[in-house]
């Protein structure tokens, strides 16, 4: 196996730009005063982006995964990540076994 010298230049560069920009932004925030809508602005985008991953894969691949989906999101109004990621997987596996996908 060989490495190609730009290809890993190319990783380091990513690595090291995403570290800065994490490290800048923790710095940075520190000089900044954030009102009540600054902050509901940023408890929001996580979750936007979290749906802008998901939906696509979501709403394509087939109706298992679609449903499993659906069922996610209802199971982690009210119960903890862990549970509705697992009722997710558990219910992407079962629809997948019973619709032959």
């Amino acid at each position: 196996m060989t490495v190609d010298p730009n290809m890993l230049l190319a990783i380091v560069a990513m690595a090291i730009a995403t570290v800065a920009t994490r490290i800048g932004g923790l710095v940075l925030i520190r000089f900044v005063t954030i009102g009540e809508t600054q902050r509901r602005a940023l408890e929001a985008i996580p979750p936007a982006v979290l749906m802008a991953v998901i939906a696509p894969t979501a709403l394509v691949t087939g109706p298992a995964e679609t449903i499993a989906t659906v069922v996610t999101a209802l199971v982690a109004v009210r119960l903890p990540l862990l549970a509705a990621v697992a009722a997710g997987v558990v219910t992407v596996a079962i629809l997948r076994m019973a619709l032959g996908a």
